[in-house]
């Protein structure tokens, strides 16, 4: 009996270290990368666009025909291991520190300001623009816009992606001031999957089509809503909805 019971315990002691291990390698490898997991997913996330971008010229359409220039971009934070870790252990290089539960807390304004690689010219942002985040609204779609880079497609080709475009702006949400776009290989046809082979990790969420671009997942399968994180207030800032569309929605989170 006590053999059997040593034995679970064995078991279940090594499945627990394994765990903790998977988390303290995962946490080494942020703290030296400076990035969090929604960081990580940001700059995955802006490889897909730039992959996207490069196939249609270096441009991909926004909400309402608007032309988004997407470029690559290098993550602004990331500034060696060394300055990574210090950065992440309250700008201290003291190592007896990090360990030392009575070490004195780092100065709240060190949590204002983060020091850049000066990779990107100083008025470049991060997250890089991304169109699937801007949000449409209702009523801004004009049936005879022609889409970004016509010139290359066929008449026919033209009017079905206005057809399908079209369909998309007219899918509104329940009680929802923005409309969200579909995702984007469901938006553009099969024609982009077969060029780009990195579109086969999306369509396994062909069945969340109608959460938008917002339900992309990482190349694990993952979304932010696996991590507890409102996708609609994270894609769809709630500056640009009206606010009594914005009082309306909380209102009813709340009951």
């Amino acid at each position: 009996m006590q053999l059997a019971h040593l034995f679970i315990l064995l078991v279940l002691n090594s499945l627990t270290v394994f765990v903790l291990l998977i988390l303290l390698v995962r946490t080494l490898y942020s703290l030296g990368s400076n990035t969090t997991t929604i960081e990580s997913w940001e700059i995955e996330r802006h490889e897909t666009l730039v992959r996207r971008a490069r196939h249609f010229g270096g441009y991909l359409e926004g909400p309402g025909g608007t032309s988004v220039r997407i470029r690559k971009q290098e993550f602004p934070y990331d500034i060696g291991i060394w300055a990574n870790i210090k950065a992440g252990m309250g700008d201290s290089g003291n190592v007896i520190s990090w360990f030392w539960p009575l070490a004195r807390t780092p100065d709240r304004t060190t949590g204002l300001q983060y020091e850049v690689n000066d990779f990107e010219e100083p008025d470049v942002s991060w997250p890089p623009p991304d169109p699937d985040r801007i949000p449409i609204r209702s009523g801004r779609y004009r049936p005879n816009e022609i889409p970004i880079g016509s010139g290359s497609f066929g008449r026919d080709e033209i009017e079905a992606f206005k057809r399908r475009k079209a369909e998309d702006l007219k899918r509104p949400r329940f009680n929802s001031g923005i409309q969200r776009r579909k995702r984007f290989h469901n938006r553009f046809g099969k024609d982009l999957n077969d060029v780009d082979p990195f579109h086969q990790i999306e369509r396994a969420g062909d069945d969340d089509h109608d959460d938008g671009e917002e339900a992309w997942k990482n190349a694990d399968g993952e979304r932010l809503r696996d991590f507890g994180v409102d996708e609609d207030i994270e894609f769809y800032d709630e500056e640009d909805i009206p606010l009594g569309i914005l009082l309306r929605q909380r209102a009813q989170r709340h009951h």
